[in-house]
């Protein structure tokens, strides 16, 4: 069975004359809270909701307030909507890491939108993971969606000083590292920084993820950066359910949205808005589903000589409340676009391109988003390494700081590279009970390297590479050394790490063969990370390693976990399954499934 001829997937379900028995069975059930066979065949696109918010996922939650405004949007439109609960992803809530969840949630997606009578739907994204799972699965099945973000947390505030969700917590554990604040203290200043529904107010992954959900076209101008307690996330929420029902009836699809030049469009803005490096991770899964051609590469080609424009924490002072105020996204691309920055050409679920929803966006408050005459910094993106340690790995450059750039990139007879000591953890228990005790020696000249994180080694690839200095060097005021991992950072860390290393100690990439004492050389300049040892050396260790059995990993948990050891792909080629480059564009392709009776 094909679509009907009014372009309806649904009516393959709900109104087939060739086999009334079936119509019938797939008519009835959802006739028992009040549907009406009428509705039902009445030509009115089905669009899902896919429901994000839960007890579980606080950052989504305020989703079951503005599903509300959603369907009433589907409806005044000419509608109908369907909600659908979706697998929960919160970022600090899952254990051992929301890392092992996105690929979960996608592939549930995937069967959602496949399997049941939709014809569109509304994405309702938010924390971290949720974004880039979500567009995964819509790009997979290709039918008609659109993305509305749940909206940054208002403002904290603690003692006149704002305090930004996530990125509170590294500073917080620095004084207490230092003795400065004790236990009950480092709750109430991290509390601080939560004060309403919504996901974190600093640019960490979830606002990157949902500004560059915006930028490639997803959600509609403006509002990725609404916070979610302000009213005019719900109107958002009215004129979202209302654009998807347009979607449908003009047959836009993601495949028509999320081209490579929206793409690219993504990694200018994800640089001068200072983004979290996570995105890299997600945006190549999601291109990946789409069949849209980007790797790592790309970011460091169209992404690393751009300015900083947006002072949000980490980077900056503000955080998200005043980037919305100051012109949210529209003007950052407007801004972009009136130096050539912008394809602004590129495809939006406005039926307009971006350049035409943008143009006349205006800066409000300066300091918030600034010029690119005036930037924050004038080279602002990720730098990506290679290296006998790894294949590739990212640094992003914006949270570099003057002190960091003075005691490791100030050399004038070597700028841009320095050299440091090896200390090596094999996991974060590892670290934490050793970083301040006698076993592990690390001074000024020390990098941090943190392995067996990953994708495979963790399982899931988890946030917990920005490790800080001991205390005796936090008492002595160096807040910050270069750290290397396997693992991810979380976006609201201002810690300039070398990240998503790949491939991981775990897949035999090279951490596995380094140790404590080693010399490492970073060399920004030529781009590599490198440890300082002959070639005959690490092919010695390379043999003992394999002869031991391999790098260690612990056993997985669940089934989960164990199928996506087998089928994870690294950190830089996106994390993503092994098989979904088999399975695009399935409501073109694999057509209606079969019957199920």
């Amino acid at each position: 069975m094909t679509k009907s001829s009014d372009g309806l997937r649904s009516r393959a379900w709900f109104d087939n004359p060739e086999r009334p028995d079936l119509t019938a069975l797939y008519l009835e059930r959802y006739l028992n809270w009040g549907l009406s066979i009428e509705e039902l065949q009445s030509g009115k696109p089905i669009i899902g909701i896919a429901q994000t918010g839960s007890d579980l996922s606080p950052c989504n939650r305020h989703h079951i307030v503005l599903e509300a405004r959603i369907r009433e949007g589907i409806i005044a439109a000419g509608g109908i909507p369907i909600s659908f609960p979706v697998h929960p992803i919160q970022e600090s809530g899952k254990r051992p890491t929301a890392g092992l969840d996105r690929n979960l949630t996608y592939l549930s997606l995937v069967e959602v939108l496949f399997g049941y009578p939709l014809d569109g739907v509304v994405l309702t994204t938010g924390c971290d993971k949720t974004t880039p799972a979500l567009l995964m699965g819509a790009a997979a099945v290709n039918i008609p969606a659109i993305a509305l973000s749940v909206g940054p947390m208002l403002n904290g505030w603690h003692r006149g000083t704002r305090t930004g969700s996530g990125t509170v917590i590294w500073e917080a554990r620095e004084q207490l590292a230092r003795g400065e604040i004790d236990y009950a203290a480092f709750l109430t200043l991290v509390a601080s920084s939560t004060p309403s529904v919504g996901y974190c107010n600093t640019m960490g992954t979830a606002t990157t993820m949902n500004t560059l959900a915006e930028v490639l076209g997803m959600q509609l101008p403006g509002s990725a950066t609404i916070p979610a307690a302000y009213r005019d996330r719900a109107e958002m929420a009215w004129r979202t359910g209302r654009r998807i029902v347009e979607l449908v009836a003009e047959d836009i699809r993601p495949s028509d949205i999320m081209t490579r030049a929206a793409f690219l469009n993504a990694i200018r803005v994800s640089t001068a808005i200072g983004g979290s490096t996570n995105a890299p991770v997600h945006m190549a899964a999601i291109a990946n589903q789409l069949g849209v051609e980007l790797d790592i590469g790309d970011w460091e080609t169209h992404g690393y000589d751009l300015p900083l424009l947006v002072n949000l924490q980490p980077a900056g002072q503000y955080l998200a409340e005043d980037f919305y105020r100051a012109g949210g996204v529209p003007a950052v691309v407007a801004e972009m676009m009136r130096h050539g920055l912008i394809d602004a050409d590129a495809p939006t679920v406005t039926g307009r391109t971006i350049g035409e929803n943008c143009r006349d966006a205006e800066i409000i408050l300066p300091d918030v988003i600034r010029t690119v005459e005036a930037p924050l910094s004038r080279r602002a993106g990720f730098k990506v390494l290679t290296g006998n340690l790894f294949e590739s790995a990212i640094m992003k450059t914006s949270v570099i700081d003057d002190d960091f750039r003075q005691r490791y990139l100030s050399n004038p007879d070597d700028p841009e590279a320095f050299e440091v000591t090896a200390a090596v953890f094999d996991g974060p228990e590892h670290y934490h009970r050793s970083i301040d005790g006698p076993g592990v020696v690390v001074d000024e000249n020390t990098v941090l390297v943190m392995r067996g994180a990953g994708p495979i080694g963790y399982p899931g690839a988890a946030e917990v590479v920005n490790m800080r200095p001991p205390a005796h060097l936090l008492k002595k005021g160096i807040d910050s050394l270069p750290c290397i991992g396997d693992g991810r950072q979380s976006g609201t860390s201002g810690s300039p790490s070398i990240l998503n290393a790949s491939p991981e100690a775990a897949a035999g990439g090279g951490l596995a063969l380094l140790r404590s004492g080693d010399r490492v050389r970073i060399d920004l300049r030529k781009g590599r990370v490198d440890v300082m040892l002959p070639a005959e050396v690490l092919a010695v260790r390379r043999g003992e390693l394999e002869v031991a059995g391999g790098f260690v990993i612990p056993p997985s948990q669940t089934p989960w976990q164990d199928i996506q050891r087998q089928n994870v792909l690294q950190l830089g080629d996106g994390a993503g399954l092994r098989s979904a480059d088999r399975f695009r564009n399935l409501a073109q392709t694999a057509g209606i499934p079969r019957d199920s009776h």
